[in-house]
């Protein structure tokens, strides 16, 4: 059953330092109450949106509340966005290692787009969530 009734949610920016701290508190927020949680994936955190599952489920809007968002915005920044793409390529031959070193070299050369970026368009994409920024 979907309900109209609002659902606020408040994201703590501060408790982000990267991007495990990130999937915790998005995990504290969005999954509330399930017996397991999202993995630290960009593809899980749109899966999780799309709400079929955790505290979003039945319900047809929601409103973030990110408090301390220039936190999670600096947390998620340059650094750790170059130390995600560079531990892809070390990881394993799963990712697409021209696209990654190409997103590298877009951070070199200060075009590329940082970790929180990628977030927010994941946010953006998903309009029956209003993100509101503190």
């Amino acid at each position: 059953m979907t309900t109209t009734d609002p659902l606020v949610l408040v994201l703590q920016g501060s408790a982000v330092s990267d991007i495990p701290s990130f999937y915790a508190e998005i995990n504290r927020v969005f999954m509330a109450g399930e017996d397991w949680q999202i993995g630290h994936s960009l593809d899980a955190l749109d899966d999780m949106l799309f709400g079929g599952y955790g505290v979003l489920a039945g319900h047809e809007n929601a409103t973030l509340i990110w408090q301390d968002i220039q936190h999670a915005r600096s947390a998620l920044g340059e650094e750790t966005t170059r130390a995600w793409l560079k531990a892809k390529l070390d990881g394993n031959d799963r990712f697409n290692s021209p696209v990654i070193v190409a997103q590298l070299q877009a951070l070199d050369a200060g075009k590329g787009q940082i970790y929180f970026q990628i977030v927010m368009d994941i946010f953006s994409a998903h309009p029956r969530i209003t993100v509101l920024q503190r």
